[in-house]
């Protein structure tokens, strides 16, 4: 496992991978203090009420999603954000099919170490 993208992360050529049903992800650059990453999610894909100790920060590239944080939830279209503290439960619903960007803080090693 490296805890450093390339210097330049060439979106064409980068590796995207299904993660869960309906979802996918692209890694868009990294380092040991932050990580971006674009995932697409099909209309009604769930990105199930988890935490994490990261802080995390999701900007909605596309579509439309039901984002619940520590019980509060909230639609959120293309434009809007949401923050994420850590270790506060959070999942989103996707409504609309669309692509979110998040970013987290530290690296978050864990997807790196997935198969």
């Amino acid at each position: 496992m490296k805890n450093q993208s390339p210097r330049f992360v060439l979106g064409a050529s980068e590796p995207i991978e299904q993660v869960a049903d309906g979802i996918k992800r692209q890694f868009l650059g990294y380092g040991p203090e932050l990580m971006a990453v674009k995932v697409w999610f099909e209309e009604g894909a769930i990105g199930y009420v988890h935490d994490h100790p990261h802080t995390q920060v999701s900007y909605v590239e596309s579509g439309e999603f039901e984002a619940t944080i520590d019980g509060k939830t909230q639609l959120l279209k293309a434009g809007d954000s949401f923050y994420v503290a850590p270790n506060k439960s959070h999942g989103a619903v996707c409504k609309k099919a669309g692509v979110l960007i998040d970013i987290f803080s530290p690296l978050r090693e864990d997807f790196l170490s997935e198969p």
